[in-house]
């Protein structure tokens, strides 16, 4: 059974519940706790011991204002006989504060980095102080010595004094040390810049500038999308415009001696308008100003770099980067939480993203499969110390092994699947045809198989937008592995039983192994030339993490919501971007000129490439999906019985080699492609010899 998380409304109740119930049942527990945290009580005050001291003293200065306060509102203080009792009470105050003040946590505390959660603990202090001075007032003489209104009273100076004492702490952090503010002639050396974005993370970093007496930098200004903050100030620095007034921004400053020499986006450039970060960086470069970005708070860094907020290069993920879809995390939470989790691929670009996300959902078991040595090391090593508490099983399998799988189907028994295993790269595909339908769509096969034989939940296939209308025998592969299993999703439907077959259709994702970018990359690091397939050629892009989240919330939305039977779940790849943009864009953000520091060399498109790709083929029917981000496609079925019948003869001619009779069956199965069509006309498909074709351009089609 699937562990399912409290919801909001019960989980405190039920920890609070658990703690009392296992004390309970500890009673040896309970006294390690009660002497830890007087023990804790005792050592506090030693830390602050002056500002300990100081408190006592404002308890009694409090007190003796109060009743001033409280008297003479009647008459003259003098004549009233309570005040011969003051100094019992001031005793009875100062004791009950010198345990109320460590108890309620006042000396455990930072005070130089205090925030409201600290000033609570004030508010705490002083409320259950003043109680437990009147509970004792009324145990002794029935509050008859001191008017309750003198303890109301007392409570509303000693909250303020005791946050007064501790201002001092928070000024020496307020304090700037760093070029920021400061008038000497490092201010005047560090370099202007103009930040990008006015928010958390933009405070973060102005508060790290302030008080970094080596910083580099000083901002002069801020632009900003958001109407709200026009105008405004964050921490003395104005903002001036929109991203859309740059220009008008920069005359200002240029007119105030403060010309930027570098913008930083303190936010993803998804995060702005559709297009303006993207024109901005294009007036940049135009303009000669350097531009970066800062690394996220939360990401780790260099532990010997000095800069306590790292700027970093722009890159091309960043600029192909789109706003996120809302994902229903929680719908994700409960579809991988509790469940034992198998994945093929496991090493993968796709598939080690995918262990790394559902790692983190907390699986019963992770079981990875994985036919590389190396990458299977390094994702087991990579979750050993990401996920340690993790249970995970690493197997070293050929997914077209079937008796393999079977075996360790039987012994892990796994609740969900993902199949990201595949041959992937359409230049080795075509030179090894038979390899690829044996991986691709054998392998496929034998995983759906024993996802239904164990009686899985759900078994979800990654596929790519290189099935529709495909020239390459990657692409027909992937597409016969896609009606696979529709096939048996639809026969799961007919016969209301699971598993699901679900199939997650997306086009290329960035930095992937083998992929555009990372090859652009070498090839500028070599001063050139960069080679591109054909001016004209288009791609769609996603980033690996964009990716595997729409995977893993249509899977949810799939198996929780029964939606998409029979249907591919396409991701929206957003619009396709031209390879000779990208490559001019990353010759730039290298710091050169295109077609004169690194030229651009067009080689061609190799066999089953296309100047193109689409998301839907025209046979297909297009249908609405409520899953943020997601699309639907139901192509035309076919029985499943049909299928296992064709690929049973198809496996045999790929493992005897029989280039020319694995197209004559595939054409049975797709009669409409156009390349098994020109290959069963032929009598002559690809052979597994032909080593002629040029491998030497990117692999632009590649995920």
């Amino acid at each position: 059974m699937s562990q399912r998380p409290f919801p909001p409304w019960q989980k405190y109740p039920a920890a609070l519940l658990y703690r009392a119930s296992f004390l309970r049942s500890s009673p040896s527990k309970l006294a390690q706790l009660v002497k830890a945290r007087l023990l804790a009580m005792v050592k506090a005050p030693s830390r602050y011991l002056t500002l300990y001291l100081t408190d006592l003293s404002l308890c009694v200065l409090a007190l003796v204002l109060a009743m001033i306060f409280r008297f003479s509102l009647d008459a003259p203080f003098s004549v009233h006989q309570e005040f011969n009792r003051l100094p019992a009470a001031v005793l009875m105050l100062v004791v009950i504060c010198a345990v109320i003040f460590p108890a309620t946590g006042l000396y455990d505390r930072n005070w130089r980095f205090a925030s409201i959660s600290d000033l609570m603990s004030i508010v705490n202090a002083g409320i259950f102080s003043s109680l437990t001075f009147v509970f004792a007032l009324f145990l002794f003489n029935r509050v008859e010595s001191i008017p309750r209104s003198v303890v109301a009273i007392e409570m509303l100076l000693l909250i303020p004094l005791l946050a007064f004492v501790r201002l001092r702490f928070r000024l020496d952090e307020l304090r700037p040390l760093g070029p920021y503010y400061s008038g000497t002639d490092v201010r005047k050396e560090a370099v202007p810049i103009l930040l990008v974005g006015a928010g958390h993370a933009a405070d973060l970093y102005l508060r790290a500038l302030r008080h970094d007496p080596n910083a580099r930098y000083r901002p002069v200004g801020f632009i900003e999308d958001m109407p709200t903050q026009q105008g405004l100030m964050l921490r003395g620095i104005p903002v001036l415009g929109t991203l859309g007034e740059f220009d008008r921004v920069l005359e200002l400053l240029s007119a105030r001696g403060q010309r930027p020499r570098h913008v930083i986006f303190t936010e993803p450039l998804s995060a702005f308008t559709e297009g303006s970060a993207q024109a901005l960086v294009d007036r940049a470069e135009k303009l000669g100003i350097a531009y970066s970005r800062l690394n996220p708070v939360t990401e780790l860094r260099n532990p010997r770099s000095q800069d306590r907020f790292e700027v970093r290069p722009i890159e091309m993920t960043d600029l192909l980067e789109r706003p996120q879809a809302a994902l229903d995390k929680e719908a994700v939470h409960r579809l991988i939480s509790g469940r034992k989790v198998l994945i093929t691929g496991a090493g993968g670009s796709i598939g080690s993203e995918l262990t790394q996300q559902i790692a983190a959902l907390r699986p019963a078991e992770l079981i990875l499969i994985e036919n590389c040595e190396y990458n299977l090391y390094a994702i087991d090593m990579a979750l050993a110390e990401a996920h340690g508490s993790i249970k995970r099983t690493a197997h070293m399998c050929d997914v077209r092994d079937a008796s393999r799988l079977e075996k360790i189907f039987s012994l892990h028994q796994p609740e969900l699947v993902f199949h990201a295993a595949a041959l992937k790269h359409v230049p080795m595909v075509e030179l090894n045809p038979c390899e690829g339908m044996l991986t691709n769509v054998i392998g496929s096969m034998n995983v759906a198989n024993m996802a239904k034989r164990v009686g899985a939940l759900a078994m979800v296939q990654v596929s790519t937008d290189k099935v529709v209308n495909s020239t390459s025998v990657m692409g027909i592969s992937k597409r016969l592995a896609e009606l696979f299993c529709q096939a048996l999703d639809l026969d799961g439907l007919a016969a209301n039983t699971s598993p699901r077959f679900m199939t997650v259709r997306f086009g290329n994702v960035l930095g992937s192994s083998g992929s555009l970018i990372p090859l652009f990359k070498r090839q500028i690091a070599r001063g050139g030339p960069l080679t591109v397939t054909h001016p004209d050629m288009t791609r769609y892009f996603m980033t690996i993490r964009e990716a595997v989240e729409l995977t893993l919330q249509a899977s949810a939305y799939g198996l929780e919501r029964k939606l998409g039977q029979g249907e591919v779940f396409v991701l929206d790849m957003g619009e396709p971007v031209k390879i000779i943009d990208i490559a001019r864009r990353m010759i730039r953000l290298a710091g050169y000129t295109p077609d004169k520091d690194i030229r651009i060399e067009f080689v061609g498109c190799r066999p089953g490439e296309k100047l193109f790709e689409e998301l839907f083929d025209d046979s297909e029917k297009r249908v609405a999906s409520p899953v943020p981000g997601v699309l639907g496609a139901i192509p035309n079925p076919v029985p499943s019985q049909l299928l296992r019948e064709n690929f049973s003869r198809l496996a045999a001619c790929a493992q005897r080699g029989d280039v020319d009779g694995m197209f004559e069956i595939i054409g049975e199965v797709l009669p409409n492609n156009a390349r098994v069509a020109s290959a069963t006309s032929r009598k002559a498909g690809i052979s597994e010899s032909n080593a002629g074709f040029n491998l030497g351009g990117p692999c632009a089609a590649t995920r």
